[in-house]
């Protein structure tokens, strides 16, 4: 008996603990890759002030863009993606704030098929940026979020190991069956 080799793979984990630099060694080394969908909305216009401003707002945002990526990918499979739909909730409850009944449903209806990779907090590498505005220690608690919503929601999380992009990738390949 042959298993299926996985549908996705997706990054998730603390900001600035070189999930994007994954994702580009993925995407040279041949593998589709679909980019953090929370990161495009906050470089668009208007997208660091509806964050700040309408934070459920940026969440239901964040959710349409994970859910159209997911219908983007369709067809060209395995797609490792940047975050995932758990990593909303994780955003909301870190910020205190409540999980909406839409977010909860498309979090338990829509699954992804494959490893989830956990890039831990890494504060050797871990660097602000114009998007990235968490200080370390608010980095690490949103660590500890989005790994605790992606487990609520059934999955198992494999963490990637603290090594450079090169051994990453091939600890994903690996996790991927590839």
């Amino acid at each position: 008996m042959t298993l299926a080799r996985p549908r996705h793979a997706v990054l998730t984990g603390a900001p600035g603990a070189g999930k994007t630099t994954l994702l580009a060694a993925a995407a040279a080394a041949g593998l589709s890759t679909s980019h953090e969908v929370a990161r495009e909305i906050l470089q668009a216009p208007g997208g660091m002030e509806l964050r700040a401003s309408d934070p459920l707002g940026f969440a239901e945002a964040m959710l349409a863009a994970h859910l159209a990526e997911l219908e983007a990918a369709a067809g060209r499979e395995p797609v490792v993606f940047d975050r995932g739909l758990p990593d909303v909730v994780g955003f909301l409850e870190v910020s205190g704030l409540p999980v909406s009944e839409r977010i909860d449903h498309a979090c338990r209806a829509v699954r992804y098929h494959g490893p989830v990779l956990r890039a831990p907090a890494w504060q050797e590498i871990y660097r602000q940026d114009a998007q990235r505005i968490q200080n370390w220690e608010e980095a690490a608690a949103s660590d500890a979020a989005v790994t605790a919503a992606w487990r609520r929601y059934g999955y198992v999380l494999i963490d990637l190991p603290l090594a450079p992009v090169a051994e990453r990738l091939t600890f994903l390949r690996a996790a991927m069956g590839l």
